[in-house]
């Protein structure tokens, strides 16, 4: 199973329970394809860059989904034939992550464990100045 993140936005014509009805309707398109959506991000109603379809807004949704070639395909089949949808855009996330882990687990590694003693910040104080000789 590959990690994807899928952004759409839709027409701003759409009422909020037409919304969630269509991301219902997408994830249950997925569970059926045997994929899972972990995350689903709702931005809501967002000005856009330039006019796309005669609208200035769109509401924005990010679904982070669990799944296969197979599983986006057919989700973004599904964004084509509805109208309601003006903008998609899906990306391979989890090379991604696993980069960022094994950078993480390096950081980790590469760094020494320091102890904070709250007594020892109190007691420094930072050094004075040195005067220049002009």
């Amino acid at each position: 199973m590959r990690n994807y993140e899928v952004v759409f936005v839709a027409a701003p014509t759409m009422t909020g329970d037409e919304l969630d009805g269509f991301i219902g309707h997408i994830q249950s398109v997925v569970e059926s394809k045997n994929g899972k959506i972990v995350k689903i991000e709702n931005w809501g109603k967002k000005s856009l860059a330039y006019k796309i379809k005669r609208f200035r807004e769109g509401y924005y949704v990010v679904l982070t989904i669990e799944g296969d070639g197979g599983t986006i395909a057919e989700v973004e089949r599904r964004f084509r034939v509805t109208d309601t949808i003006m903008r998609f855009i899906s990306v391979r996330i989890d090379e991604d992550l696993k980069r960022s882990e094994k950078i993480k687990a390096a950081r980790r590694k590469k760094a020494p464990k320091q102890e904070f003693t709250p007594s020892s910040a109190q007691n420094s104080e930072p050094a004075p100045a040195a005067e220049s000789d002009r």
